[in-house]
């Protein structure tokens, strides 16, 4: 099964749990930071399309 490695958000009211949550001020920082992370991470970027971009590990499937 896929792990969700981080989320990144322009509201931080529209999240909680247990991955880790960057903020951004806007939508432009949004994208601009979960591309960073999705290279440094090695993980795969996915927009919900909501507000919200989730990095997701693929490479936990087994």
């Amino acid at each position: 099964m896929a792990k969700i490695a981080a989320i990144v958000v322009t509201d931080k009211q529209s999240v909680g749990g247990g991955a880790p949550i960057f903020i951004a001020k806007d939508q432009a920082e949004q994208e601009k930071l979960a591309f960073s992370l999705e290279k440094i991470l090695d993980v795969a970027a996915h927009d919900l399309k909501n507000g919200m971009i989730i990095l997701v590990d693929h490479s936990a499937e087994s």
